[in-house]
């Protein structure tokens, strides 16, 4: 039986990766609130069959980014959002606040949008850095600078991803080949802008979900 599992806290979450692995009985793909939102939101064609459509399939990615940062911020103190492994490593805050700029960032930018950070939450964060700083390539010496409350990085992300969904869930197919960066080669397409900022997302979630961890088993 396969498994992945995450620690989180004194828990383990625990996901089967394929149908066949779930254990008797169990619904498939598990519980949790995206999948949920999302079984209630996909519409059938002839024949009574369920179709996903591209909106469907980044509303239910963009969710899951949302779920994995709302279970490694709860509960949290701004202390504990500061920890680091060691002095090289990146803090929960620190990670929760790049994904978030990162996706507010490219998001605004495919969509022709202001980004959100933009709209007070900057000027609230306080941060020494350029207003536009996205996280990219920082020195881990400032990593520590990124001290913000649990309730503000839940908040910012919470209104970045609203502006997310409100975007993608406007788009078809034939959306997803526009080029939205031609300072690459080949040029980036929205398609491959979209996936690129969830894989982003869930990485940096999943490495703040370690931190998360290893700080409450200290």
């Amino acid at each position: 039986m396969i498994y992945a599992i995450v620690a989180a806290g004194t828990a383990l979450a625990t996901r089967w990766l394929t149908p066949e692995a779930r254990p008797a009985g169990q619904v498939w793909p598990g519980p949790g609130p995206a999948r949920a939102r999302l079984g209630t939101s996909i519409g059938c064609c002839s024949g009574g069959i369920r179709h996903m459509s591209v909106s469907d399939l980044l509303v239910d990615g963009f969710g899951r980014v949302q779920e994995v940062v709302h279970e490694v911020l709860d509960g949290l103190t701004a202390d504990d959002l500061t920890f680091q492994v060691d002095d090289q490593a990146n803090s929960i805050g620190w990670l929760i606040w790049h994904l978030t700029r990162v996706q507010d960032d490219h998001i605004a930018g495919a969509a022709g949008l202001d980004q959100v950070w933009l709209e007070g939450w900057q000027q609230r964060a306080g941060l020494p850095f350029a207003e536009t700083e996205i996280g990219y390539g920082q020195d881990p010496a400032v990593v520590p600078q990124v001290r913000l409350p649990t309730e503000f990085l839940a908040g910012y992300y919470d209104a970045t991803h609203a502006q997310t969904l409100s975007f993608v869930r406007g788009l078809r197919d034939a959306d997803l080949a526009a080029v939205v960066d031609t300072r690459w080669d080949p040029p980036v397409t929205l398609g491959v802008r979209l996936v690129s900022v969830i894989s982003d997302d869930l990485q940096h979630a999943g490495q703040a979900a370690y931190v998360r961890g290893v700080l409450l088993r200290r």
